[in-house]
C-alpha cells in the first residue's frame, strides 16, 4: 500500500543547534496541523559535535513524520539542502533554518502565496533580528545580487523559501550556491518567483556560525552563477567574445606600428606597445579557443544527454477527430 503524500516537507539543515530542535520541531507541527497541513520534517545534522543528532533520533521516535539525515562531517548548507532535496516526498517544500530565527507560522502564509501561481516563493525579513555587522553587508549584497541575477528579490539571503517539489528536483545545488537557488531555478525555466514578508526573530540559542567570509565566497559564487547560466550551453559566445576584442586590438596596435616602421622607419625594439599588441592577439586566441573547446565539449555532452527538459507531451494520433 502506498503511502500518503504529505503537503509539505519540511527541509531544516542543522549545525549544532540541539537546543532549539525540540522548540522548532513543536512550532512546526502546531502550524501545520493549525492549518490542516499533512507534513514531514528532515533535518539534516550538517557534522554537528553536540548532540544534535541523538535529539533528532529522539523526535524521530516521538513522531515518525521527522526524520534526519547526518553527515560524517560539515560540508555546508548547500550539501544539506541537496540531501533533503532528495528526499522529500510533500507536493511543495519548505526551506529553514534550525536557529529559531524563522517563524513556523508562517509556513501556511507561505502556501497560500505558492497556490496564488508561483514556482518558488522566497521570504523577506523587512526587520532583521541581527547585528549590523550581518544587515549592511547583507544589503550590499542582495543589492549586486539583484543588479546581477535580474530577479527583483529584497533577500536572497533568507533561508525561508517554498517550492513546488518539481523545482528543487529539477536544480543542482552545490557550493555556496543555496544563495542563489531562484536564479538556478529560472535557469530551469521556473521563473515564476515571488516573496512574502516573513517574522524575522532573535537568536535564542547559541552562536551564529556564520562569519564576513561567507560574503566573500558568495559574491565568487554569484560570479560563478551568472556566468553558468548565462553561458553554460554556449561558452564560445563569451570567451569568442572577449577573445575577438583582445585580437582585434592587439591586432590594430601591430598594424599600426608597422605603419610607423614601413613609412616612418622608427625603432620599434623598445615600444611597450609592441608587447601589448602581441599580448593581445595571444590572448585573442587562447581565449577563442577555449570556447571553441568549450563548445566542442557541450556538443559531446548534448548527445549523450538533450539539453532541454519536457514537461508535458501530446502524442499524434492516427484517429480523426469529428
Amino acid at each position: 500500500m502506498t503511502e500518503p503524500t504529505p503537503d509539505i516537507s519540511v527541509v531544516v539543515p542543522v549545525f549544532e543547534e540541539e537546543e532549539s530542535l525540540p522548540e522548532l520541531a513543536r512550532q512546526v507541527r502546531d502550524a501545520c496541523e493549525a492549518a490542516d497541513l499533512d507534513f514531514e520534517v528532515w533535518f539534516v545534522d550538517d557534522g554537528s559535535r553536540d548532540a544534535s543528532w541523538t535529539v533528532i533520533q529522539d523526535l524521530h521516535t516521538w513522531d515518525a513524520r521527522y526524520a534526519g539525515v547526518r553527515f560524517r562531517r560539515n560540508y555546508g548548507k548547500s550539501a544539506a539542502l541537496a540531501a533533503g532535496f532528495e528526499r522529500v516526498r510533500g507536493r511543495y517544500v519548505v526551506t529553514m533554518d534550525a536557529d529559531l530565527q524563522d517563524d513556523p507560522a508562517e509556513i501556511p502564509g507561505l502556501v497560500e502565496t505558492l497556490e496564488e501561481g508561483y514556482d518558488l516563493v522566497s521570504g523577506w525579513k523587512q526587520e532583521r533580528k541581527d547585528p549590523i555587522s550581518k544587515t549592511v553587508p547583507s544589503r550590499l549584497f542582495n543589492l549586486v545580487t539583484r543588479i546581477v541575477s535580474g530577479i527583483p528579490l529584497h533577500d536572497f539571503n533568507c533561508g525561508f523559501k517554498i517550492y513546488r517539489r518539481e523545482v528543487v528536483e529539477a536544480i543542482h545545488v552545490y557550493g555556496e550556491m543555496h544563495r542563489y537557488i531562484p536564479l538556478l531555478a529560472k535557469w530551469e525555466g521556473y521563473d515564476r518567483i515571488g516573496e512574502k514578508p516573513v517574522h524575522h526573530r532573535p537568536r535564542q540559542y547559541g552562536r551564529t556560525k556564520f562569519g564576513v567570509e561567507r560574503f566573500v565566497r558568495g559574491f565568487l559564487d554569484l560570479i560563478s552563477v551568472a556566468f553558468l547560466t548565462r553561458f553554460a550551453a554556449r561558452p564560445l559566445h563569451f570567451f569568442g567574445g572577449l577573445g575577438t576584442l583582445a585580437f582585434l586590438a592587439g591586432f590594430v596596435i601591430s598594424l599600426w606600428l608597422s605603419i610607423e616602421k614601413i613609412f616612418y622607419n622608427r625603432y620599434l625594439g623598445d615600444r611597450p606597445l609592441l608587447l601589448l599588441g602581441m599580448l593581445l592577439i595571444l590572448l585573442g586566441a587562447q581565449l577563442f579557443s577555449t570556447g571553441l573547446l568549450g563548445d566542442m565539449f557541450i556538443r559531446q555532452r548534448m548527445e549523450d544527454k538533450p539539453g532541454y527538459d519536457v514537461t508535458e507531451t501530446v502524442a499524434p494520433s492516427l484517429r480523426e477527430v469529428a
